[in-house]
């Protein structure tokens, strides 16, 4: 079964998870703290995660994190931490 059919954002609107706007201050700071709330507990966050890493620039709310945060991220220990998770 593919991870994405798991994920709790399914049961959310999805414009959640793609803040407009600047993510540092004002109503997306909300908002991406919101989406990260939902991921905070979904059981797919790191295949989530492991998938925005690997696809390179992806904007919103994958995994958790933010598209800067992912920037900052080594996309080696994302893959195995998403590998360890799914054994």
């Amino acid at each position: 079964m593919d991870w994405r059919v798991r994920g709790l954002c399914l049961s959310e609107d999805p414009d959640l998870f793609f803040p407009i706007g600047s993510i540092n201050s004002g109503p997306a700071t909300l908002q991406v703290d919101e989406a990260k709330s939902v991921c905070r507990h979904c059981p797919v966050t790191r295949q989530c995660l492991a998938w925005a890493v690997e696809m390179g620039p992806v904007e919103g709310i994958w995994g958790g994190t933010t598209e800067g945060e992912r920037r900052a991220m080594p996309r080696r220990t994302v893959r195995e931490q998403a590998v360890k998770s799914a054994a």
